[in-house]
């Protein structure tokens, strides 16, 4: 039987509204629902659990069937084209012909562009290199105002479990809940009770603390603890003009950074940054 999970961000919440207006457009094509469960927290001490009015507050949005509906419609629009299974090795700015050029992991060439928008915070980052182990695609001396602002990003890691169960689980009378009091665990979710999942199985997501993180790869390195666990990273940007641009962007070349990190660490924030970014690629494109 196949299982899916929304490993990463279990749903969002909006609280802008240019962000609300584009998450309605997405809702009319059913790319994504609001999540109607209740929620709440439960106490490692007192081993209960209580109602959260935080936790309850706003609208809790998903993707459907996944969290990935959205990128995948996105892929879709036309005008696009996507490449899949791709790794970028290496990024160029070819100065007489004023286009990027990019090389894939295995040395292949993947083309010219004239503007070049990237979301990846390891682009230009020492990152890169501790978790692969290649130098990153991105020389930081072609883009010194980006690497700069790109070292300053903290990042914070957090173990994922992915749990499964052929029944419901009776003592359990939420669909979400944070953890009081916990070292290990921060929060819960169910994954089954949303809008466009299979009923087949109950299936759960817990992340942990970044403390207990923390904890563990100080004493064991960046590694898979096990098969049913890993890390995935999370930025909060410490970039003042970040926060007030929504993207880092170069003035000497047509290369835009967007994602979560340059607004807040989750789902709106990475929309946000993308409205930004869009808006910036087009007034670039036009000067090409």
């Amino acid at each position: 039987m196949d299982l899916f999970f929304d490993h990463g961000a279990p749903y969002f919440t909006v609280s802008k509204s240019v962000v609300l207006d584009v998450v309605l457009e997405w809702e009319s094509r059913g790319l994504v629902a609001e999540w109607k469960e209740t929620f709440g927290s439960f106490d490692c001490i007192s081993k209960c659990f209580t109602d959260s009015e935080e936790e309850s507050l706003g609208k809790k949005y998903v993707g459907v069937p996944g969290m990935n509906s959205i990128c995948r419609a996105l892929c879709n629009e036309p005008g696009v084209e996507s490449k899949f299974g791709i790794g970028v090795a290496k990024i160029e700015w070819l100065v007489n012909q004023k286009s990027w050029s990019l090389t894939s992991v295995d040395g292949m060439f993947l083309g010219h562009f004239g503007v070049l928008v990237a979301t990846d915070k390891l682009l230009a980052s020492s990152g890169f290199s501790n978790l692969t182990g290649h130098p990153p695609p991105l020389d930081m001396n072609l883009a010194p105002q980006i690497a700069s602002k790109i070292e300053q990003i903290p990042f914070r890691s957090y173990f994922v479990l992915m749990l499964a169960f052929s029944e419901p689980l009776p003592t359990i009378s939420v669909k979400g809940f944070s953890f009081k009091n916990s070292e290990v665990l921060s929060s819960a979710f169910c994954d089954s009770s949303k809008p466009g999942r299979s009923s087949a199985s109950e299936c759960w997501v817990l992340h942990s603390t970044e403390e207990y993180t923390k904890k563990v790869i100080a004493n064991t390195g960046r590694q898979k603890a096990s098969d049913a666990t890993f890390t995935r990273g999370q930025c909060l940007s410490s970039c003042e003009c970040s926060q007030r641009r929504k993207v880092l962007v170069d003035t000497n070349k047509p290369l835009v950074v967007c994602g979560d990190f340059c607004v807040s660490p989750n789902v709106e924030g990475a929309i946000e940054s993308g409205l930004a970014a869009a808006s910036k690629f087009m007034q670039m494109h036009s000067c090409i």
